[in-house]
């Protein structure tokens, strides 16, 4: 089906590297999701009103805003496939960041609203309507829906590596759970319309959808904060970057990546590398360029990268080895790098940048003492130049 699907809509389908195939499988799930979604939504809203189902209305709530978030992202994935422009330099991908805080906040007050309606109902019980056979097959059907569109986009979210669509793969199957949870509350009212339980489960279980519907609003809300905030890169494009970047003999080492993400196609990096401060920097810029075509070709991500030259001889590589254990005995997660030394009569100066987690709990200044301490466990006329950088 996925292949069927890929095949149809998405031009040059098995080049899932390239941004423009990305954004095309965006957009053909985007439909896939607001057509299957909708369907859901009009389906549920209808049956729930003529079975005066609060538990049902607030599952095709649920749908409806399902289909707005797919909605949402097929004109984004539109409006950030536009070039950039004067007011715009970085293009217009965060408009989706934009547009997911609204549709949080609209879920947010819809689920808010369905929660007060079914704690009334709870509180105030009334004889429920009569529930025709068609609602139970229904919500069946959707059941199996929302498990299909869980794995469709699950398999889209694999094929190009894309972690929304293995998100969207998850909500979808949480959806399908809620459903079930509507559907046991329709078979109860179908098959015992004068007991108790059926009196109270309908409100019961539209409780428990609304408050299913406020904690999604709140994930989507929580989730776009992050990113207008600015999140780290992931573990994956951190190590395909390391790869593509150390690859290169060239190379030495490499720190301080750092990537902004301007909507889920464009992203900008930059980061270090250390090379040998002897060789031909004509030759080094040549490889760093290469690099930087690599990164763009394989990731997507336009990468600035720095070069750091680094002394290579015997004295002072021993003498970083030394300086980097000290440093890892007081802390284990820190670790050093653009390590370099000028080297005097009287004394020497080390100068190097020290990689901090965030985590760690001594202030920049006790880290420097700490350090400077250590040093001159190795020779007392060393002094040490350090720069803190906190990861």
């Amino acid at each position: 089906m996925v292949e069927f699907f890929s095949r149809l809509f998405v031009k040059d389908h098995q080049n899932t590297q390239d941004k423009n195939v990305r954004a095309a499988y965006g957009k053909m799930t985007a439909i896939v999701g607001v057509v299957t979604n909708l369907l859901l939504a009009l389906g549920k809203l209808l049956l729930g009103l003529l079975s005066a189902s609060l538990s049902v209305i607030a599952d095709a709530v649920n749908n409806l805003s399902d289909a707005g978030s797919s909605l949402i992202s097929f004109v984004c994935f539109k409006i950030s496939a536009k070039p950039a422009d004067r007011d715009h330099p970085y293009g217009h991908g965060r408009i989706e960041y934009v547009t997911s805080m609204i549709v949080a906040m609209i879920v947010l007050v819809i689920g808010a609203q369905l929660l007060a309606g079914s704690v009334t109902s709870i509180l105030s019980p009334e004889k429920a309507e009569p529930v025709s056979p068609v609602l139970p097959i229904f919500l069946l059907i959707a059941v199996a829906a929302k498990l299909w569109l869980g794995w469709f986009n699950s398999a889209i979210g694999k094929k190009i590596s894309s972690g929304v669509m293995r998100a969207t793969a998850a909500d979808s199957i949480s959806d399908a759970l809620s459903t079930t949870a509507v559907l046991i509350g329709a078979v109860v009212r179908l098959f015992f319309p004068d007991s108790v339980v059926s009196l109270y489960i309908d409100a019961v279980i539209g409780a428990f959808v609304s408050i299913f519907i406020i904690v999604a609003g709140a994930k989507i809300l929580n989730e776009t904060k992050n990113l207008i905030l600015g999140e780290p890169p992931t573990k994956e494009e951190v190590e395909k970057i390391e790869e593509i970047v150390c690859s290169y003999p060239e190379v030495l080492g490499i720190h301080d990546m750092m990537l902004h993400r301007y909507g889920p196609c464009n992203a900008v990096a930059s980061l270090h590398v250390e090379v040998d401060g002897s060789k031909n920097m004509f030759d080094i810029h040549d490889t760093i360029d290469n690099i930087e075509r690599h990164i763009l070709r394989d990731t997507g991500v336009v990468c600035t990268i720095h070069t750091d030259p680094i002394q290579l001889d015997a004295d002072v590589t021993a003498l970083r080895e030394k300086v980097a254990a000290l440093v890892a005995e007081i802390d284990g997660g820190m670790t050093i790098h653009d390590f370099r030394v000028v080297f005097g009569n009287t004394h020497s100066n080390l100068l190097f940048d020290i990689a901090v987690p965030f985590e760690t709990k001594l202030t920049d200044a006790a880290i420097v003492a700490a350090v400077s301490e250590k040093v001159k466990t190795i020779d007392e006329s060393y002094f040490v130049v350090v720069h803190i950088d906190r990861v």
